[in-house]
């Protein structure tokens, strides 16, 4: 059993489901974002921001690895940060455009 902490833009709220989901059945512990801001339009400031990016750093120091949710490619500027954030720390990193999820449905 793993810990894996998800990553990616809060617009792809249905992917971060789909790969908690995923992820869970196969026995692992799955990290999350708290809110999907974007893809739910809340408007949050920047301080706010800030705190998130703190917390999203700690649950990935909790973890094994990261999951990055690069659908379509897309890898944004916090997602980069978390990214390297999981290199300097040697992590794993697998990628959703790389696994069988990507081409998996649930209904």
């Amino acid at each position: 059993m793993k810990v894996i902490t998800l990553c990616g833009s809060t617009k792809f709220k249905r992917q971060f489901e789909q790969a908690s989901a995923y992820l869970t059945l196969k026995g692992h512990v799955v990290l999350s974002v708290g809110f999907f801001e974007q893809s739910e339009g809340i408007e949050i400031t920047e301080e706010q921001v800030q705190m998130f990016e703190n917390i999203h750093r700690r649950k990935i120091e909790m973890s094994d690895e990261i999951f990055v949710l690069d659908v379509d490619g897309y890898i944004g500027r916090s997602t980069r940060k978390e990214i390297e954030f999981a290199t300097s720390k040697g992590m794993p990193i697998r990628y959703y455009s790389e696994s069988e999820l990507a081409s998996t449905t649930f209904s």
